[in-house]
């Protein structure tokens, strides 16, 4: 059985933990970036069936070429993060079930063909697995920024051309600059939000 996780895990990775928009000029190593996936890719999906594709635009060259992909108000901060993260939805993930459901080897044929299911399993577990990747983002002492406000048909041109990859969202990746945060917005509170039936 599992035991709680020290209290100050749970303010780094949620209590305390905000979105942020301004960034240190500090770099993020490309082997946290490995360590990052090492960790989010053993959170649940349906049917282990892990539709989430990383790319993580680091270098000045792919700035530039995710830039123009970007609405306005998300420009700069996104250029002054140190890493932006790609997080996209393979919508051929099934042809990978026999390595990642290996008891059942009729799986990938659940899928196959099937298209309205195929994007609703890719979109439901990807966003799944995005959120996994904040959360080990967050343990491993980086600050995330999420969000929409991109042009996934031209980003998917750019970044995934070739493939069956779909941007899902995006997410900035660095240490966050403090003095720029805002006071927290609300959240709503149980009785607004939840039941227990």
């Amino acid at each position: 059985m599992s035991e709680p996780v020290d209290p100050r895990a749970v303010a780094q990775i949620f209590t305390e933990a905000r979105t942020h928009t301004a960034w240190l000029d500090k770099d993020v190593p490309d082997d946290l970036l490995h360590h990052i996936y090492d960790i989010m890719k053993f959170g649940p999906t349906s049917a282990n069936c892990c539709p989430l594709r990383i790319v993580f635009v680091k270098s000045p060259e792919a700035k530039e070429k995710l830039k123009p992909c970007l609405d306005g108000g998300n420009v700069e901060k996104t250029m002054k993060a140190p890493v932006t993260a790609i997080l996209a939805m393979d919508m051929e993930f099934y042809e990978k079930m026999p390595k990642l459901f290996p008891h059942n080897p009729g799986a990938r044929e659940w899928f196959a063909g099937k298209d309205a299911y195929i994007q609703s399993t890719a979109f439901r577990n990807s966003s799944l697995q995005g959120a996994y990747f904040m959360l080990a983002a967050r343990a491993l002492g980086l600050d995330c920024g999420p969000m929409s406000g991109f042009k996934n048909k031209m980003v998917d041109e750019v970044f995934f051309a070739g493939t069956k990859n779909q941007s899902n969202f995006l997410c900035n990746l660095g240490y966050g600059d403090v003095s720029t945060l805002h006071p927290r917005s609300p959240r709503l509170d149980f009785d607004e939000a939840a039941t227990i039936a």
